[in-house]
This record gives C-alpha cells, sequence and structure tokens, in this order.
C-alpha cells in the first residue's frame, strides 16, 4: 500500500515521535492533520513541516470525548490514526499523587479509547489505529509504575480492538528511550548523563532519535497483512 494521497491523523503531533511520524507521512506522498492541546506548539509544527505542505492542524484534548468527537467531525475521511500523546508522571508509588496518575490514564489510555470509539465515523474500511506503548512495559524502572501499567493496557487494548474493528487494522509501537522534550521534564538537567548512561548499556551504542521511530509507523500504515502486532523499536533495550 502506497500512502500517496491518503490522510493521516496524528495525535501529539506537535512535538517528538508524532512530529516525526507527520513528517515521514509527507514524504510519502500523505496528507497529515496534527492534533494536539497547544495552538502555538501546532503552529510551530506546521511550520516546520514546510510551507505548502498537505498539513492541516487541529485543537483538541484526546481525553475529553466532546473534542474527540469534534475532531473527527472536522477531519472528515481519513485512512490511518497514529497517537503518541502521553502527559506522564514519574515518582515513587509511596509519593504518588492520584492526580498525577489520573493524567497519564486519561492522556494515554483513555484517550486511545475515545479515538477508538469514534474512529469508525470516517476511517477507510482498509485503513488502522496505531497506539504507542513504551519500554516501561517490559523494562519498568524504580518511579515509572503508573507510565509501565498504562503501557502494558495499552496493548491489551489493541489486541482486543484488532477483532472488534476488523477490518480496521490495530496496531502498537513500542518505542526504547527516546531523546524527545519529554527527558527535558523527567531527567531535567540531568538530561545528557542519563541518557548517555543508558546509550552505554543498550546493543546500537544509543539512545533513539525521533526519527529512528517513524518507520515503524510507515510500515504498519502499509502492510495490510499486519494488525494486532506491537513493534518493537528499543535499540535492543528488552534485552539487557
Amino acid at each position: 500500500m502506497t500512502l500517496a494521497e491518503q490522510h493521516v491523523i496524528v495525535v501529539g503531533g506537535s512535538s517528538g515521535i508524532g512530529l516525526a511520524v507527520a513528517s515521514a507521512v509527507l514524504a510519502e506522498g500523505g496528507r497529515v492533520t496534527i492534533v494536539g492541546r497547544s495552538s502555538e506548539r501546532l503552529v510551530r509544527a506546521q511550520e516546520l513541516l514546510g510551507e505548502g505542505a498537505h498539513v492541516s492542524t487541529f485543537v483538541a484534548d484526546i481525553a475529553e470525548e466532546a473534542d474527540v468527537i469534534r475532531m473527527f467531525d472536522a477531519a472528515g475521511e481519513f485512512d490511518h490514526l497514529v497517537t503518541t500523546a502521553v502527559d506522564a508522571a514519574y515518582g515513587p508509588i509511596a509519593e504518588l499523587k492520584m492526580d498525577d496518575a489520573q493524567r497519564v490514564l486519561r492522556s494515554k489510555l483513555v484517550g486511545a479509547l475515545l479515538l477508538a470509539k469514534h474512529a469508525k465515523s470516517g476511517i477507510s474500511p482498509r485503513g488502522s489505529l496505531i497506539f504507542t506503548s513504551g519500554i516501561a512495559a517490559y523494562r519498568p524502572s524504580p518511579g515509572g509504575a503508573v507510565v509501565a501499567a498504562v503501557n502494558g493496557a495499552l496493548e491489551s487494548l489493541a489486541r482486543a480492538l484488532t477483532i472488534e474493528l476488523a477490518p480496521v487494522r490495530v496496531n502498537v509501537v513500542s518505542p526504547g528511550w527516546v531523546d524527545t522534550p519529554v527527558w527535558d521534564v523527567v531527567a531535567g538537567s540531568r538530561k545528557g548523563a542519563v541518557l548517555a548512561s543508558m546509550a552505554e548499556r543498550l546493543p546500537v551504542g544509543r539512545v533513539g532519535k525521533t526519527m529512528d521511530l517513524a518507520p515503524a509507523y510507515i510500515f504498519l500504515m502499509q502492510s495490510e497483512y499486519t494488525t494486532g502486532s506491537v513493534v518493537h523499536v528499543d535499540g535492543g533495550h528488552r534485552l539487557v
């Protein structure tokens, strides 16, 4: 399957992995709707993707059902939907604030449920949904219990939706450690040292870049015989 002239919605497409996916779709000849909560970040992303590119934007919080309905109404017919959105929270479980836990759940799991619930209104029968989980489901670290739990749940959700939404395909990309703006929040001034330490452990000798992930999403859009699968792009992290 070629992506030429296909319409791809990328939730979380204003930065990080989502922005890389949007760029890759454009390179394949598709058109993109990028969705995020910040209009300012969406404007900057649209500028980065290039003047005259086949890009539209939509401001929405996918944890709010009314926003999801409005988004799909505005988008019209589409072929694939990717979500990389997450509002992550880390810290010792004994100090966990439930508001923080709810924020993770709503942004990544509830949002995915709402996208799946309403996607049928416009998605092509030959299309797909692609969620984003992560290495925490397989190699959790202290302070990452909520993210680990949500990543694992998201993969289970995808398997269930594979059956329920067929023939629409449902798949998951599971990244390893990737140098994205999230690390500025998670590690702060220690970001460089933390990422360098992980790079030494990984078989590939470095942490990921956002464009390392984009080909996995393109593959899952194009491969009409792939559904119910988790594609790991983690530099071998699951093995160390």
